[in-house]
């Protein structure tokens, strides 16, 4: 008979102690802290990217009925102007991610309606099919999730929300991400188009 590791308290399932381990993580403290060069690049960046779908928002919302602004290009402009090396950030990831994923969100939306149910399947949907396309960039996950908790005005555009506001939207913030992180010395975008 074997002898209890002194590691683990008896009674405690033998996967338990290393599943738990897992959840201390590998790194102790934060991040070390960019450089004021890259703060400010990424500060200009993101306020320029976020401005130019506002301002196209505000231009094509008579045309289009509706505007470009949702929430999770902010979460876009994180990766494109603070972290551009990212492979999450590079252009694939995120026309690919942002248009895949709104595909799937509305698809969910028109089966399953407005529901947990629903919102749970397009993300993970999303998730999914990101991976299996290459073109992963998490929030994606949350332009799944606006197609099926949006407004009515979202729900109104169909699958047109794809283009826009998702596709227009990641679009412009992809022509300012090339014009701005290429005037910085030491940036470049994109590391890789496919």
């Amino acid at each position: 008979m074997a002898t209890p590791d002194a590691s683990e308290p008896v009674g405690t399932a033998p996967r338990l102690m290393p599943y738990l381990r897992k959840m201390r993580g590998t790194t102790r403290g934060s991040p070390p802290r960019v450089s004021d060069a890259e703060l400010v690049w990424s500060w200009v960046g993101s306020f320029l990217g976020i401005g130019a779908v506002a301002l196209v928002s505000h231009v094509l919302a008579p045309v289009l009925d509706q505007g470009l602004m949702i929430g999770s290009l902010g979460a876009s402009a994180v990766l494109v102007f603070g972290a551009p090396r990212s492979p999450l950030a590079q252009p694939r990831n995120l026309m690919g991610g942002h248009v895949l994923s709104a595909l799937v969100g509305v698809v969910c939306f028109h089966v399953l309606g407005d529901s947990g149910l629903a919102a749970a399947l397009a993300v993970a949907t999303a998730i999914a099919l990101m991976h299996l396309t290459k073109t992963l960039h998490p929030p994606g996950g949350a332009t799944a999730l606006i197609a099926v908790i949006g407004s009515a005005q979202i729900h109104e555009l169909g699958f047109l929300y794809a283009l826009a506001p998702v596709g227009a939207g990641a679009l412009v913030l992809l022509i300012v991400g090339l014009l701005v992180n290429n005037l910085a010395p030491d940036r470049r975008y994109p590391e890789g188009w496919w």
